[in-house]
């Protein structure tokens, strides 16, 4: 049918009727052509090859657009003649020789279901609709697709089972389903796909088993099943490969699930495995000794299960192991040596087992006691648990021990027995504790700046700033999103196309904007704070400012790596991912086994304290909006104060907003109600909020008999109470560090002193807080700029 239609037909231009005989004509249809081409090249925002979309694609376009709700009006640009839907001005389309080969997306508020006309998109490479509502089944004729290599519908409400057609895709790469409504269970034709490399199936209502023929795929690199209704044995057949060739597995999370039956031996034939997540599953038997053979394996996560046996001796081949939890399981034996002697772990985690004797002193020194408790006969860990001269020998509970005919205790069991009543009763009353601080919090949790770990707020630069002196970055123009990605020094080598496509979770909610988790397809992690529409500077005056910020460069200062200008005004900036997320989570979003140590607490203070001087002094930036929510924890638990600088890039009614929000939270200073305006002392009292915070243990956004925190904290330091202040896990060391906690309590309340001419510049509070507790820290200062020494 293709074939019959002419050019003239295509465009709708038919003045005379075509000849091919006829010169006049002919030599009328090429000039009317070129300069046709040439008028559209010039209004497109990418490259474009002239041919008009087939009329297959036009179809199969219009049934798309009518099968989604879109209340945004995102897809207006989508015209009914279908004209120009491969120039580039159809919002989400890029095509190749007239045909349709990405429809991408994501983040738009659409909503409705998936046309079954996807099938007729016959060059369709990548389906990217992440990040929506949309709902119903995923079509089955989606395998209809023979092109089709990334299929991203993560974070939507779509429903029904993964069709098993999906198979039929020779040349399906990632399938990412995540975070949906699906059920059912995974077809084993997936295993048909041979360049299949990636498949997320997580967050949603999946049953039964792992097929057989998905272990023995050779091109499968990541498969994640956590959170679901899987069941039954897993299988046995990993690494066996189809035709020799060696599986290129690294990651196998199946975390909460319902899994039984024993740990497959077969793992240990996965020569590149990093990573095994198989936590609160139903999993018995022993550990498979053959797992020391997995060399490149860095985290082993056993936790919450029924594994018994003791951990294999194997596991000191293990040299690049750095997370080991195997809490929660009936585990029994000693704890080797090893672990501590050759292993670099710096997660451990073996609470709740039947192990015995003394705990190595090189794990004992390094972890605290919440990765020993619930072992009863486990000695050595704490000051608690002293261990007697010599140990008692191991009773076999199958053979009563008689004293003068009758079963008695010893007077060290009997005490070990009652410590560890005491240690369990008061892990009940900090879980409770801890729960009853979460509620409270919930409400203060909607309104926080950056969520559940505040990541990427922060500038981002890179335009044509001139007339300033800013020398532009290196910028991409994004094919099919007709946007700009401008990238700074010592960023990711990612694309826009990269970028756009990424999987992506939110992490939070702020005025200013929704801040996500994004993990690129090589698996790259980034955090991409996409600011809400309206509320930024003209696009000039947003470049210039931007690209300021995404030149400061600091070891406390949250970097940021890139922005991106949407063609539609969407803004996107992006930061360095930081895995601890941030500091309110990590002090208030705990349980009881991971204490926070003053030494760590200090260290926090300290960064935040350097991070706003070379602010205030080197950038001449203020804040304004400092929270334990923008402060952001690096896997050294070094902090990175983020949302820096963002208020240049905002209209005065959205820095209102956030003003208005820090004081609901507790941070803002009490003259800005009046002046509106943030200085370096507002900036500083919201720092001595923070190191209250961290005194305390207590958030600022509790309520505490009607008063804020400092005003608490002062009222129980004026009644003489004033160990009463800090938390508890604190005074346990209070013998060793009292002085430190009174002098950093003190300095704290100077700066939330009521009267800003009485709070110290931040200048001062740093050289106050590294004379309360001295160290080898870096100095204060930075480079002034974007030096590559200092890229974090």
């Amino acid at each position: 049918m293709e074939s019959k239609t002419t050019p003239f037909d295509q465009l709708n231009i038919i003045p005379f009727k075509y000849n091919k005989t006829t010169h006049y004509y002919f030599t009328l249809y090429l000039h009317t052509l070129l300069f046709f081409t040439c008028i559209v090249t010039f209004v497109s925002t990418q490259s474009w090859d002239g041919i008009i979309v087939t009329e297959s694609d036009f179809q199969a376009l219009q049934s798309f657009k009518q099968q989604l709700i879109d209340p945004n009006g995102f897809l207006k640009s989508w015209n009914d003649s279908g004209y120009g839907a491969c120039s580039g001005s159809w919002q989400g389309i890029k095509c190749a020789q007239g045909q349709v080969i990405v429809i991408q997306l994501p983040w738009r508020g659409l909503s409705g279901q998936i046309t079954t006309k996807i099938g007729q998109f016959q060059a369709l490479r990548k389906l990217s609709l992440h990040d929506n509502s949309i709902g119903g089944s995923i079509p089955k004729e989606l395998g209809y697709l023979p092109n089709l290599r990334g299929l991203q519908l993560f974070n939507n409400k779509f429903t029904g089972s993964i069709p098993p057609s999906l198979g039929s895709c020779p040349l399906l790469q990632t399938i990412d389903l995540s975070n949906n409504l699906l059920v059912g269970k995974i077809p084993e034709t997936l295993a048909n796909c041979s360049k299949l490399y990636r498949v997320n199936l997580t967050f949603n209502s999946l049953s039964g088993s792992i097929p057989v023929s998905i272990t023995k795929s050779n091109s499968i690199i990541l498969l994640a099943l956590q959170y679901n209704n899987f069941s039954g044995y897993l299988p046995d057949s990993w690494g066996s490969g189809q035709n020799g060739v060696k599986p290129m597995v690294k990651s196998l999370t199946f975390d909460h699930n319902s899994f039984s039956g024993t740990l497959p031996v077969s793992l240990s034939k996965l020569s590149e495995l990093e990573e095994i997540s198989f936590s609160h599953n139903q999993i018995s038997g022993n550990v498979p000794s053959e797992y020391g053979a997995l060399l490149k394996v860095r985290s082993i996560d056993l936790s919450y299960n029924f594994i018994n046996g003791s951990i294999p001796k194997s596991f000191s081949n293990l040299s690049l192991l750095s997370l080991l939890n195997l809490s929660h399981n009936n585990l029994t034996g000693e704890i080797p040596s090893f672990l501590g002697d050759k292993l670099n772990l710096t997660s451990f985690n073996v609470s709740y087992n039947n192990l015995s004797g003394l705990v190595p002193t090189k794990l004992s020194s390094k972890f605290d006691s919440s990765a020993f408790v619930g072992n009863l006969d486990l000695c050595g860990y704490s000051p608690s648990t002293q261990c007697p001269t010599s140990l008692p020998p191991s009773i076999n509970p199958s053979e009563p021990s008689s004293h003068n005919g009758k079963n008695k205790l010893s007077t060290k069991e009997i005490i070990l027995i009652a410590a560890g009543a005491v240690i369990a009763v008061l892990l009940l009353i900090c879980c409770i504790l801890l729960c009853c601080l979460v509620k409270k919090r919930g409400g203060a949790k909607k309104q926080d700046p950056e969520g559940a770990g505040g990541q990427g707020a922060g500038g981002g630069s890179g335009a044509t700033a001139a007339g300033k002196g800013v020398a532009p970055p290196e910028a991409e123009v994004a094919g099919e999103a007709g946007g700009k990605l401008v990238h700074f020094e010592g960023t990711m080598g990612f694309t826009a196309d990269d970028l756009l496509c990424a999987t992506a979770e939110i992490m939070g909610k702020s005025t200013y904007g929704t801040v996500y988790k994004a993990t690129l397809e090589d698996g790259d992690q980034v955090a991409v704070k996409r600011l809400r529409e309206k509320i930024t500077k003209n696009q000039r005056e947003f470049e210039i400012e931007v690209n300021l910020l995404g030149k400061i460069r600091h070891p406390n200062l949250l970097a940021m790596r890139a922005y991106y200008l949407g063609p539609k005004g969407e803004k996107l900036l992006v930061f360095d991912y930081m895995p601890k997320g941030s500091l309110a989570t990590f002090l208030h979003a705990r349980g009881p086994e991971t204490p926070v140590d003053w030494p760590a607490r200090m260290n926090i203070a300290k960064g935040m304290a350097r991070g706003l001087l070379s602010l205030h002094t080197h950038h001449n930036i203020i804040h304004g909006n400092l929270t334990s929510s923008n402060v952001l924890l690096d896997e050294n638990v070094n902090p990175k104060i983020a949302d820096y600088g963002l208020s240049r890039l905002m209209t005065a009614a959205a820095n209102s907003n956030v003003i208005a929000t820090a004081g609901a939270l507790g941070y803002r200073a009490p003259e800005l109600s009046k002046l509106k305006k943030a200085n370096t002392k507002t900036d500083v009292y919201s720092l001595g909020v923070i190191m209250l915070e961290l005194l305390t243990g207590k958030s600022p956004g509790e309520a505490m008999n009607g008063v804020d925190l400092p005003q608490w904290v002062a009222s129980i330091v004026k009644e003489e109470w004033t160990n009463e202040v800090f938390d508890l896990e604190l005074m346990k060391d209070a013998s060793a560090i009292g002085d430190e906690l009174l002098n950093t309590l003190k300095l704290a309340l100077h700066c939330v002193d009521p009267s800003p001419s009485a709070r110290p510049e931040v200048q001062l509070v740093l050289q106050q807080l590294e004379e309360i507790r001295p160290d080898n820290a870096t100095s204060s200062g930075d480079d002034g700029g974007a030096g590559p020494s200092m890229s974090e």
